[in-house]
């Protein structure tokens, strides 16, 4: 009998708690051992009377799991940073294997917390801190670990994915799209994490200091949300052969990294591209396997719940073959990370420009005094004083491209820069 502590019982724990219960007999089978919850750390009763379980198995002390030598594995569901981060240190330096879904706190501490791990011998598993039901923790430790991955770009946020396929399939403004969400219970009453990126961030983090073995903690990420989308640039994205997501980006080119999550156009024959609702998919593209892509719901009390439990299964094997998985933080090299303006890339840009001759060469003037080429021009005119165009570069550098947005700025014949977006995933060999 494997033993558990079970820290937090709401939508994630109580879906471990029905899965280990379902599907107890495959799960027994397949690890050899029974698997039973001993204790429950939560605040509500209700959380834990509502699955059936006894009042017995509550308790509102950490001690009570801690102290509890019969209790092998902690299952930290609680999230945030305090007092998560204590109680797994403190798991983990009393010999007890833990498992979690803390994005927030993997993000920022996970090389201390896979340290402790590793000077204490027990295992410290969280494939369901990225991508909720979708495997790719593990894939990247182990099935592709003999790669040297270049680039994993994906969709890692189901409700800002949500938002932006109404936004294109139905032409909702972003706030009637979000309140949609919200109202579905897809988006949080404060969606800031998700609509802002950072979410997304925290996880294309923990994804590229598994891909490139050198740490990337949430810092390091360049962010931008999806609050200024307008279904103008998804009509005219569309027009030109794209379509928006918000993506995470991380990519390892001569030996340095670039972290980023920014809304960005892809081609519509991209793989990503036809991700659309709550799913979840990430793209790797290693030196030996090449490409490939993981697919399904990125988040859900029993897709997170079904991570969760494989990591538990995980170590219950490694209990009954008297081992452990824990290889230490795998970041044993110290590579730079790149900063945003010194990337290069294709872009998006939008304007609100005077509908008179002569305009659109004085902008083409500006972007060919900084060595900047355009390869694509729409211009939208509605018999009015102003039109909108629609400009899409060649691969530029994004620091000579924010020099001669700010000289448009500053034009008479220029009333707003609307929008630049970049353009990813045309080079994808898919």
């Amino acid at each position: 009998m494997v033993n558990i502590g079970l820290l937090g019982c709401g939508t994630v724990g109580s879906g471990v708690v029905k899965l280990l219960s379902s599907n107890r007999d495959v799960i027994s089978l397949r690890t050899g051992r029974e698997v039973s919850v001993k204790r429950i750390l939560e605040k509500d009763p209700g959380k834990v009377l509502g699955l059936g379980l006894s009042k017995d198995i509550l308790c509102s002390d950490i001690r009570e799991i801690l102290d509890d030598d019969d209790i092998k594995i902690v299952v930290e569901l609680i999230g945030g940073i305090e007092p998560a981060r204590t109680y797994i240190l403190e798991a983990l330096s009393r010999g007890k294997n833990v498992v979690t879904a803390n994005k927030d706190l993997i993000a920022v501490y996970g090389q201390e917390l896979l340290a402790t791990a590793q000077e204490n011998g027990v295992d410290f598993f969280f494939e369901a801190s990225v991508g909720g039901g979708i495997p790719l923790i593990y894939p990247l430790k182990h099935s592709l670990g003999a790669n040297r991955i270049k680039e994993v770009m994906g969709i890692v946020n189901g409700t800002t994915n949500y938002i932006l396929t109404k936004m294109c399939e139905e032409g909702l403004e972003f706030s009637r799209a979000l309140k949609e969400a919200q109202e579905l219970g897809y988006a949080e009453a404060d969606p800031t994490s998700d609509v802002e990126g950072y979410d997304a961030a925290r996880k294309i983090a923990i994804l590229a200091s598994i891909a490139f073995n050198s740490r990337v903690t949430f810092e390091d990420v360049y962010v931008e949300g999806i609050t200024r989308l307008s279904p103008l640039d998804i009509k005219y994205g569309h027009e030109l052969g794209y379509a928006v997501k918000l993506l995470a980006i991380a990519k390892e080119i001569e030996g340095r990294i670039q972290a980023r999550v920014h809304p960005a156009f892809i081609p519509l024959h991209h793989p990503l591209a036809a991700v659309k609702g709550v799913y979840n998919a990430v793209f790797v593209n290693g030196d030996a396997v090449g490409e490939v892509m993981f697919f399904g719901r990125g988040a859900g009390q029993m897709p997170t719940a079904s991570a969760v439990v494989g990591d538990i299964m995980e170590i219950c094997h490694n209990l009954t073959q008297g081992t452990t998985g824990v290889l230490g933080c795998t970041c044993f090299e110290n590579k730079e990370i790149v900063p945003i303006t010194k990337l290069e890339s294709k872009f998006y840009i939008r304007m609100l420009v005077k509908d008179r001759p002569g305009v659109l060469a004085a902008i083409a003037g500006v972007f060919g005094s900084h060595q900047l080429s355009i390869a694509t021009v729409l211009q939208k005119t509605s018999g009015e004083e102003f039109a909108q165009l629609v400009l899409v570069t060649h691969k530029v550098p994004e620091s000579d491209l924010r020099d001669a947005l700010m000289v448009l700025g500053e034009m008479s014949i220029v009333a707003d820069i609307c929008n630049v977006i970049r353009v990813e995933g045309e080079d994808t060999g898919i």
